[in-house]
């Protein structure tokens, strides 16, 4: 799953009383001095950078109040009275896609910033604290939900929108983040990232071993993850740039991402809904020319804290190709491998995702992946399976047997214009032996959505979707073959 990066968006406690406010002004103290104090400088333009435009000049702080200046910064995003600056600074191939209304406007690739494209971005938060003249930056979202559904237990294994029938609190997130300066070629450069990550989503992000028990042991409706915590070395001499992660990061293959503003969609697709969420290690990431980014990495294997007893050594080599027209692009994985004995979601993946570019406003994202464990321990024999993950529906007289999975999914989009897109998704699982789910069965969804932009800082989506189970009683704790759900997502970001 690939953190996709948005014209506004990059990629708390554990009490429904805790208040967003409180943990905001207290991350707001802690960064203080260093979000004031760091005050962008234009790095000397390199041969092959001169010539581009510069960056839009920000935005300087008025004599106004904090909530003053909080307020006139949403207003001006609803309804802008300044024109739009110049083009950002950029190396390499033009961006295909808008943004917004798209969530993205680059083919993505996960584990680094886009090498070569400058950071731009404005929120209203950094806007109202100083101007947005700082290159640390603190923002985020909040995304209540609300789903009906024809399940009244669970819609598992749609993610998500998981429980029936419900108004939710999905996200409340706060990002500290500094981007490595990746357009200029002269010098090493350095970037962070922590995310603060509260709601019901947390059980898509949890990791053993970074406050798991919350999920793993209690069960807990709501929870919080710090989801995101790592540090970006920029290495402007190798090849075309270098980016190295250091520290937990989305793991990288994929459409889809975890956190709320980077896909298309509100729900998930059950192809997302199964595979891997975050990795703890290291990533380099190489732009080798203008078309092909090659990546290479070690982790501590999916889902894991490296000081967990689950722990593997596990490598990722990644390959992206985009074409001269920029119409399409092609990304395959490896994904954390190593010998494949079952541990802790120790799945092995091979992942594929093609985008392609019809014209100006239309555009298709197709994915495929293999993933696999081998040893599972059979639902029929003495061995328990770990905490919060399914045992394999083995042949009879097995203690443990090999557990693969397959999926696909396809995404159809229409720019309808600089607010409004539409999309499609269909989606193909086949969860062989149920470890994934917990029912061995094929899976299929089809999801029909809108997604409406106000300004730059509000998202809605809503959605229409239709799950089946073609071989038994998945859904609803077994209890339905078929599901129907409409739901919607709003997120507002500051």
């Amino acid at each position: 799953m690939t953190p996709q990066k948005s014209i506004a968006i990059r990629e708390i406690a554990p009490s429904r009383r805790n208040s967003p406010l409180l943990l905001l002004s207290l991350l707001l103290t802690l960064c203080g001095g260093v979000c004031a104090a760091q005050t962008p400088s234009p790095s000397p333009a390199s041969q092959g950078n001169q010539g581009l435009p510069e960056s839009p000049a920000p935005q300087q702080a008025s004599a106004q109040g904090f909530w003053a200046r909080l307020a006139g910064a949403y207003r001006e995003d609803w309804h802008p009275t300044q024109p739009a600056g110049p083009a950002p600074l950029r190396r390499g191939l033009p961006s295909p896609l808008d943004s917004p209304p798209f969530p993205n406007a680059d083919w993505s690739y996960g584990g680094s910033p886009t090498i070569g494209e400058a950071d731009t971005n404005t929120y209203p938060l950094m806007t109202a604290w100083n101007g947005a003249k700082s290159r640390t930056k603190v923002y985020g979202w909040v995304e209540p939900t609300v789903n009906g559904s024809t399940s009244s237990h669970s819609n598992s294994p749609e993610a998500n929108d998981l429980f029936s029938n419900r108004l939710e609190m999905d996200q409340i997130v706060l990002y500290v983040e500094r981007l490595p300066d990746s357009v200029q070629r002269e010098h090493v450069d350095f970037g962070f990232h922590l995310t603060a990550l509260y709601g019901t989503d947390y059980r898509f992000t949890t990791d053993k071993g970074y406050l798991s028990f919350q999920l793993l042991k209690d069960k807990h409706q709501y929870g919080f993850d710090p989801s995101l915590e790592y540090v970006d070395v920029y290495f402007p001499h190798v090849a075309q740039g270098m980016n190295l992660r250091v520290g937990r990061y989305i793991s990288i293959p994929g459409i889809e991402a975890q956190l709320a503003p980077n896909n298309y969609m509100y729900s998930h697709s059950l192809l997302y809904s199964v595979d891997p969420f975050t990795d703890t290690g290291a990533l380099a990431t190489i732009q080798m020319n203008s078309h092909w980014v090659l990546q290479t990495g070690i982790s501590a294997s999916h889902d894991v804290a490296p000081w967990t007893p689950d722990a593997k050594p596990s490598a990722t080599v990644c390959a992206s190709y985009t074409t001269a027209s920029v119409n399409d692009n092609f990304y395959l994985c490896a994904n954390g491998i190593n010998n494949g004995k079952y541990a802790y979601n120790n799945v092995q993946q091979y992942d594929a995702t093609w985008y392609h570019k019809f014209s100006k406003t239309w555009h298709t994202a197709t994915e495929v992946y293999s993933m696999s464990q081998r040893d599972v321990p059979s639902v029929f024999g003495p061995i328990k399976p770990e905490l919060n993950t399914f045992a394999a529906a083995c042949h009879a007289g097995l203690t443990t047997c090999f557990a693969p999975e397959y999926a696909a999914v396809n995404y159809i989009n229409k720019e309808l214009g600089p607010h409004n897109f539409i999309s499609f998704r269909s989606d193909y699982l086949d969860d062989k032996k149920g470890q994934r789910t917990g029912v061995n069965s094929k899976y299929t969804e089809n999801t029909l959505m809108l997604a409406h932009w106000i300004g730059s800082t509000i998202q809605i989506r809503p959605e229409i979707r239709f799950d089946r189970a073609w071989d038994r009683k998945a859904y609803d704790n077994g209890r339905r073959q078929s599901q129907f759900t409409a739901a919607t997502d709003l997120i507002f970001h500051f």
